[in-house]
């Protein structure tokens, strides 16, 4: 078996970036991948302007007048969207917030530190003299043109979308979508909502499934559960190869005489990988398969709910992650205390079910069998134990929010 690294390690260099790029509008682009860096094509802001409402003066004439009582006239009125004039000396100009700062002047005081100095308002008292370029946002203080703003390999969010259209850029360079054939295998799956016959279970891995790799932006399609047979199991990998990247099996990956997907993997393709040291999950699939001169990667997983879930968030999420062209792919981990113990001796590294109680500290769910989907439901998060391992409470461990595989 492979080290929990040594497969994490394998699936990264093997992964590379789908080939097709798309141009799309700013309004399609968040949640999508970028491709290539972006660069301001404008200063922001592209002249200095004035932070908030107010007037526009010279700091040192508004610090005579503080001195000697005196009122300033107003000279002028600056909008946003409209350029003044060059401010006449002695005079101040009413401005508003956004709007370009006149020639001359070199602060904005805000209009509460003010009071009419005139019964028409065309002069302003000043209550203290501000500080040069006090209240003015400069130009090119947020970006400046050529600047590099965006760098290649980020899942989009609203707010990078926002800076591109702050930078002047309408359109954006992203991967397109990875397709993902989701295939269920085992006689015993029965659908939500239909009746249960005995012996049977009814399938939760493909709602995991599909809601993890979907969130992650795939294109998503599901099929089966195909029957335990290698004929039936063989075809349907055929299939499903030449219209996408990559194909998930759930089950049908151990060494069980009802297992055959290892096989038929085998028979139309090669496995790079099977059999990872980690609990739970140990049957973990990886490798190509083709059919009619496409391929597409192939990983099966473990069919125990608990199983296929952590295999996918820790191990192949990454390497789905590399395949759509992000960079950063791996979950951030963070040292948190347990509020459990757990003696040494197991040679996985092993994945805990935990939540985070009221005093900080991380809780073990009590059954941590592969099966028990409720442990999934009931956690905060998993602690990554390498193997070996002893936990005493108030040791820190290394904690993985849901939040950074889900």
């Amino acid at each position: 078996m492979l080290s929990f690294e040594d497969a994490l390690q394998a699936l990264m260099e093997a992964a590379r970036p789908v080939a097709e790029i798309r141009d799309l509008p700013l309004e399609a682009a968040a949640g999508r991948v970028l491709a290539a860096a972006q660069v301001a094509t404008v200063n922001v802001p592209p002249l200095d302007n004035s932070a908030m409402d107010g007037y526009a003066v010279r700091s040192a004439e508004v610090a005579a007048a503080v001195a000697g009582g005196l009122a300033l006239s107003v000279s002028q009125r600056i909008a946003a969207g409209r350029l003044g004039e060059p401010l006449r000396v002695g005079s101040v100009a009413r401005i508003f917030t956004g709007a370009p700062v006149p020639p001359g002047a070199d602060a904005v005081v805000m209009q509460e530190h003010c009071q009419p100095g005139a019964a028409d308002g065309n002069a302003v008292l000043f209550r203290q003299a501000p500080q040069p370029w006090e209240n003015i946002r400069r130009v090119g203080e947020d970006m400046q043109r050529g600047a590099h703003i965006l760098p290649a390999g980020i899942r989009l969010r609203p707010q990078d979308v926002a800076l591109a259209a702050a930078a002047g850029i309408a359109r954006l360079p992203v991967y397109r979508r990875l397709r993902v054939a989701l295939l269920l295998t085992g006689d015993e799956l029965v659908m939500p909502g239909h009746p249960l016959p005995p012996g049977a279970i009814y399938d939760s891995n493909r709602y995991a499934l599909c809601a993890q790799l979907e969130a992650l932006g795939c294109e998503v399609r599901t099929f089966g559960p195909v029957a335990d047979q290698l004929v039936p199991t063989r075809q349907a990998l055929l299939q499903l190869v030449a219209e996408n990247d990559l194909v998930l099996t759930s089950g049908g990956v151990s060494v069980g005489e009802e297992d055959h997907v290892k096989a038929a993997v085998e028979s139309i393709g090669k496995l790079a990988l099977w059999k990872v040291a980690i609990k739970p999950g140990k049957p973990l699939a990886f490798g190509e398969i083709e059919a009619h001169g496409k391929r597409a990667w192939f990983v099966g997983l473990p069919g125990n709910p608990v199983s296929s879930f952590i295999t996918f968030a820790t191990l192949v999420r990454p390497f789905v992650l590399k395949l759509q062209g992000l960079q950063r792919v791996l979950p951030r981990h963070f040292a948190l205390p347990a509020a459990f113990s757990r003696p040494a001796g197991e040679p996985r590294t092993e994945f805990l079910r935990v939540r985070i109680n009221a005093a900080g500290r991380l809780e073990l769910f009590a059954n941590q069998s592969s099966a028990v989907v409720t442990s999934l439901a009931w956690s905060d998060g998993l602690v990554q134990l390498p193997p070996d391992r002893a936990v005493s409470p108030g040791d820190a461990v290394a904690f993985i929010p849901f939040s950074e595989v889900i």
